[in-house]
């Protein structure tokens, strides 16, 4: 039987740079939909700009928001709802998940199997990884980069490495470079020097240029250098987050050597959940392993502290949780 609650704890963000735990109504389930009794919630680069602030958002926000990277387990199910029950755990793909209680459409969450039991699972971040991953269509032959390594590059390094692909792993922390190593990558080069780096990776191409090429920063600097570093007919994987203002791209380069370029951020729900499903599944045969990449956890009255030092990005960071 479902716990009965009138008001749970969330997180609010207040105004940019500060949070606060509130007492807020217990969600109730409408049709379709489930109650999850939050575990935790991943941290996303998309978070920062809602912490930092932009002109577009309004404050105080809702609570929970902007956590989109939740698990837990079912606490309650709406009218309509048969796939899930009271006492399923689930990985769901919701937007107030910095609480102890979210809903989501019952549609837009995956089963957790038991092989996953007590172990956290931020599905919607894990999903981005294998959805990339597919649309990169990477070949055992190939020489992919990946620019930028932090959560999601390590994982989008380890896909390529069992892939049997060669990995050349670019950024600008040795702690982050010894994690790509750890994941696979056969080359890791400093994010510093442009020249520096397209140099070594024309040299290791023998003069042709990668494959594929992930941007997995958000900034400018990077997105040029992919273009750069990719080969003629080869394709650039933008899973950066851009979102500080508009980007320009060398189209004369881009054009003249015919790229594919693929904007890895979906926004349909049932491709999202096809990569979380991936991604259990790339768990439970042991291909994929995010455990290590949890680098830092927080309770959930220490949002301001996880968003903080996401932005910091301090030695040995990779990946925030918040647990509930």
């Amino acid at each position: 039987m479902p716990i009965h609650k009138t008001t749970a704890r969330a997180a609010v963000v207040l105004r940019p740079g500060a949070a606060a735990i509130e007492w807020v109504p217990c969600p109730e389930p409408g049709p379709g939909q489930i109650r999850i009794r939050i575990e935790g919630s991943g941290v996303c680069g998309s978070n920062l700009p809602y912490w930092e602030g932009r002109p577009w958002f309004a404050y105080p926000g809702e609570p929970g928001a902007p956590g989109h990277e939740g698990w837990g387990t079912v606490e309650a199910t709406g009218e309509g709802v048969t796939d899930f029950s009271v006492g399923d755990r689930v990985a769901a793909i919701s937007s107030h998940a910095f609480a102890e209680f979210d809903l989501a459409d019952a549609a837009s969450a995956v089963a957790l199997p038991k092989a996953l039991a007590e172990r956290p699972f931020p599905g919607e971040a894990i999903g981005c990884a294998m959805n990339a991953f597919r649309r990169a269509d990477v070949q055992p032959n190939h020489t992919v980069v990946v620019i930028g390594i932090g959560f999601l590059g390590a994982l989008l390094t380890r896909l390529a490495a069992e892939t049997g692909a060669r990995v050349v792993a670019v950024s600008r922390r040795p702690f982050a470079l010894e994690i790509a190593r750890a994941q696979g990558a056969e080359v890791t080069i400093p994010l510093r020097d442009h020249d520096v780096i397209l140099e070594r990776v024309t040299r290791l191409t023998e003069g042709q240029g990668a494959d594929r090429v992930f941007e997995v920063v958000g900034q400018q600097g990077p997105l040029d250098l992919a273009g750069e570093l990719t080969r003629v007919r080869g394709r650039i994987i933008i899973a950066g987050y851009h979102q500080d203002g508009p980007r320009h791209v060398d189209m004369q380069l881009w054009n003249w050597r015919g790229l594919d370029v693929v904007n890895a951020h979906e926004r349909d729900t049932a491709i999202y959940l096809q990569g979380i499903r991936e991604g259990i599944e790339a768990i439970e045969q042991g291909r994929l392993d995010p455990t290590p990449l949890y680098t830092h956890q927080f309770p959930l009255d220490g949002l301001d502290a996880a968003l903080d030092t996401m932005r910091a990005r301090p030695d040995g960071f990779l990946k925030a949780l918040v647990t509930a």
